[in-house]
């Protein structure tokens, strides 16, 4: 069994030297994408326009894959003129399923390329769901949904997985009008059948939703849990307004998160674990980077197990040595890299 062990081990070794620079595991990934759980992707099955400005993308997730929890986001690794960029979309199907709505942003360069360009067939970079805005698992008797633009998308995985729970819901959405309402059909339906009570804001019609304009639409808010998902200032506007009414504990909110990152030519890599900081050649690969500086790497590239040296990326930028490729992360992201094959692509942390 040892001898025949060995011959595997070096027919493989064989097979890595003669695909240098790639090494026979990316030539698997491109024939059969979603097969390798230490790497995780998703292919496009079905673009399904919402509205005229934003379209729900049904995935089929790679082998890892774990089932979300309703309200629950997930990242997707989107390739744009060169660069991988991860944007995080709240999942809207319910558990058992995986899809995405997403929503034209101005000047939002993975959203706009999604909503243009996302083809059934295509393949994305995923990582594994993740957030707390989520149901308790004992639930409320009286529960408010608070949205506004696409900060539906979260409540709409609650309301498709929990609603038959739920025995008093109240949702009050706002969009600039009666055709921005993402998901509007199903949401009226609800209403209509009794399962909900709905109120829409237009804004172009009624102005922006204030707390005030909110309490008066639900007078029985301070019976009520709720969650909360929109724009910033809105998020700002109720955390006052149930802070000074002593309702704190009963607001839960889901705010998004604007994604930049400084991209150059190498830089300094930190390893969040160790307190180690080193500069960085953009051509030297993080593992020998973090390898030269003392820092114990986990590594079994060299012995042709592969995906063994990934480590969480938390923020930056980072350059993938084979195509070229940019992974940028920001603050509250994680993403998980290949140390032999990425370099420095500007400023970079590793949870490490």
């Amino acid at each position: 069994m040892a001898v025949v062990q060995a011959l595997r081990s070096g027919a493989w070794r064989v097979v890595e030297l003669l695909s240098t620079p790639l090494v026979p595991a990316d030539y698997l990934d491109e024939i059969a994408p979603l097969r390798n759980p230490g790497v995780l992707r998703c292919r496009i099955e079905q673009v399904r326009p919402e509205t005229r400005d934003a379209v729900t993308l049904v995935l089929r997730p790679g082998r890892g894959f774990r089932p979300h929890e309703p309200g629950q986001y997930v990242r997707l690794g989107v390739d744009v003129d060169g660069v991988r960029r991860w944007r995080a979309y709240s999942v809207t199907s319910a558990p058992g399923g995986l899809s995405v709505t997403v929503n034209a942003v101005p000047g939002g360069v993975v959203s706009n390329h999604l909503i243009a360009h996302a083809r059934p067939g295509q393949v994305l970079h995923l990582d594994q769901a993740a957030g707390d805005f989520v149901l308790p698992p004992d639930r409320p008797a009286k529960v408010l949904f608070v949205t506004a633009g696409s900060g539906v998308t979260p409540v709409m995985g609650m309301l498709r997985t929990h609603l038959g729970e739920l025995r008093d819901v109240v949702v009050v959405h706002s969009a600039p009008i009666p055709e921005a309402v993402v998901f509007g059909a199903e949401l009226r339906e609800l209403a209509a059948s009794g399962r909900i009570r709905l109120v829409e804001r237009h804004t172009r019609a009624d102005g922006r939703l204030t707390p005030e304009a909110l309490a008066a639409l639900v007078p029985d808010l301070a019976e009520r849990h709720t969650w909360a998902c929109g724009p910033n200032g809105m998020l700002d506007d109720l955390g006052a307004y149930w802070d000074e009414a002593g309702l704190a504990g009963r607001l839960h909110v889901e705010r998004f998160r604007p994604a930049t990152a400084a991209i150059g030519e190498g830089g300094k890599v930190t390893f969040g674990r160790t307190g180690t900081v080193v500069d960085a050649d953009g051509s030297v690969p993080l593992l020998e980077a973090g390898e030269a500086a003392g820092v114990l790497m986990p590594s079994g590239c060299r012995m042709g197990i592969c995906f063994t040296c990934v480590l969480p990326l938390t923020g930056g930028a980072v350059r993938d040595l084979r195509d070229g490729r940019l992974t940028t992360v920001t603050e509250g992201e994680v993403v998980p890299v290949q140390t032999c094959v990425s370099a420095a692509a500007g400023p970079c942390h590793l949870d490490h």
